[in-house]
Parts: C-alpha cells; sequence; structure tokens
C-alpha cells in the first residue's frame, strides 16, 4: 500500500451522520413525534435475522423506535401484503423495511410495490427508483446513497470521471449508476455477462464492486490510483474486491467490514429521520 492511499472509513462516516441526526430527533420528540422504523422479516434466515437486529440496535441506540415484524416461512404473497398495507395506514410508522432475500414463492416485486412511496425507506420501489434516476428521490436506495456519502464525506470529485459499476441489481447496480450520472461522472454498467470485463475495469477512475462475490475483482484490474468502492459483503467478512491486492494500485479504498456497510445502516436512520419529519 501507498502512503497516499486512503482507506475509506464507513465507520467514522457511520458515526458522523449518526451524531447529526442526534439534534433532529430530540427537535421531533419535543414535538411528539418519535421516528419509527418497521422491519419485516418473513422466515428464518440467519443472516437476515442478523441483519435485522443490527437495524434495531441501530435505531434503539439513537432514539428511533423500531418495530419488529417476524412472518412464518410460509406467509403467502397476499398475506405479506397485507401486513404492509397496516403499516402504510400507521400514522406512527415512518419507515418500512422489507428484509430480502424473502423465501422463493413469494412475489417479493410485487411485495416492495405495495410499500407507500412516503415510507420507502430503503428505495425498493420502482417509483422511488424512477424519481431517484431523475435526480429528486426523497429516500434514495440506502447503499447506493451510502456509496455517494462516503465519496462526498472525503471530497472526491465525481465530475468529469469514469465510473465502473459491477453489478446491476434494482437497488444496488441501477440506482448507484443513476446517482453518479447525476453527478456528472461518465458511467459504465458491467455485469456477469459483459465481454472483457477485467479490461473495462482497467479503464475506471472510480469502481464501485456489487456482484456478490468474494474477491472477484483482482489487484491488476485496478488503474493505478483509481478509488476503489465495495459494496459486497460475503461469507466470513468478505467483500467482492481482492482488498489486499487492489489497495496497493488503489489512492482510496473502502475495507470489508468497516466500509460500505455501517454507512448503509446510518442512511437507512436517516432516511426515517428525514420522514419523520415531513409530518412534523
Amino acid at each position: 500500500m501507498t502512503a497516499e492511499t486512503v482507506i475509506l472509513d464507513g465507520n467514522r462516516v457511520a458515526t458522523d451522520m449518526k451524531e447529526a441526526l442526534k439534534g433532529r430527533i430530540n427537535q421531533l420528540a419535543g414535538k411528539g413525534i418519535i421516528p419509527c422504523l418497521a422491519t419485516i422479516l418473513v422466515g428464518g434466515d440467519p443472516s437476515s435475522a442478523t441483519y435485522v437486529r443490527m437495524k434495531g440496535n441501530a435505531c434503539k441506540r439513537l432514539g428511533i423506535k423500531s418495530i419488529r415484524i417476524e412472518l412464518p416461512e410460509h406467509t403467502s404473497t397476499s398475506d405479506l401484503i397485507a401486513e404492509i398495507q397496516k403499516l402504510n395506514v400507521d400514522p406512527s410508522v415512518h419507515g418500512i423495511l422489507l428484509q430480502h432475500p424473502v423465501p422463493h414463492h413469494i412475489d417479493e416485486r410485487a411485495a416492495f410495490e405495495a410499500i407507500g412511496i412516503e415510507k420507502d425507506v430503503d428505495g425498493v420501489t420502482t417509483l422511488g427508483f424512477a424519481q431517484n434516476a431523475f435526480g429528486f428521490a426523497d429516500f434514495p436506495s440506502c447503499t447506493p446513497a451510502a456509496i455517494l456519502a462516503i465519496l462526498d464525506y472525503y471530497h472526491i470529485a465525481l465530475e468529469g470521471k469514469h465510473a465502473v459499476v459491477i453489478g446491476r441489481s434494482p437497488i444496488l447496480g441501477k440506482p448507484v449508476s443513476m446517482m453518479l450520472l447525476n453527478r456528472n461522472a461518465t458511467i459504465t454498467t458491467c455485469h456477469s455477462k459483459t465481454a472483457n470485463l477485467e479490461e473495462m475495469v482497467r479503464l475506471a477512475d472510480i469502481v464501485v464492486a456489487a456482484v456478490g462475490k468474494p474477491k472477484f475483482v483482482q489487484g491488476d484490474w485496478i488503474k493505478q490510483g483509481a478509488v476503489v468502492l465495495d459494496a459486497g459483503y460475503n461469507e466470513g467478512n468478505i467483500g467482492d474486491v481482492d482488498y489486499e491486492a487492489c489497495k496497493d494500485r488503489a489512492s482510496a479504498i473502502t475495507p470489508v467490514p468497516a466500509g460500505v456497510g455501517p454507512v448503509t445502516i446510518a442512511t437507512l436512520l436517516k432516511h426515517t429521520v428525514d420522514a419523520a419529519e415531513k409530518l412534523a
């Protein structure tokens, strides 16, 4: 690792984001409003249960109310949507998070679409995606928003830069591509069927890895001085980037863990407070 390489510390960014929320939460409490995030967990996936617990603990530490709704594995799509609709009309609930993935028999997209746009704090609806693409979403998808927050925190310029995004999911790869484009970066969005992927990545000033494969991005793919953001999280606390190999060439890089992940959770909390303030 060269002396100039900056480790993009997600814990530091997240701590500052949460500190900035405390005064806003106190102001809401003075008006009798407690920001509230409702999280729905369907089935018993242990990783999902861990994520939900982490989000609930983060809420508690800040004074945000957290409602955890656990539904059995055999829950139908219609029953899940009915639970979401109850939360949509509950004025004490400001944000709704459906933990994904859901069991295979559930129509996940139909469930996401049932979330009211004013409570879509995780940015999972098609309307939220469209608003984000046009640059005026109240609640862009949390991981893409976290990536932009890290770049801004470290004053990394985006305008005129070539960003290569590896991944095209509707809540990560596609929205982060749109957000970077809206900030005047030039975007290449790659995926599993991209020919000559390594050559594409070697052209990038900014690399966003969101492919879901451990240590997928290799060190010799990285242009000297590029900025690398690893949005992957695989078993064993391993990202989508070969961190040790890539940090020798990068000017700045996120670690895994303690990179994009904590900022994603902080963004979810911020969106919940934002939603509560709209009703204040």
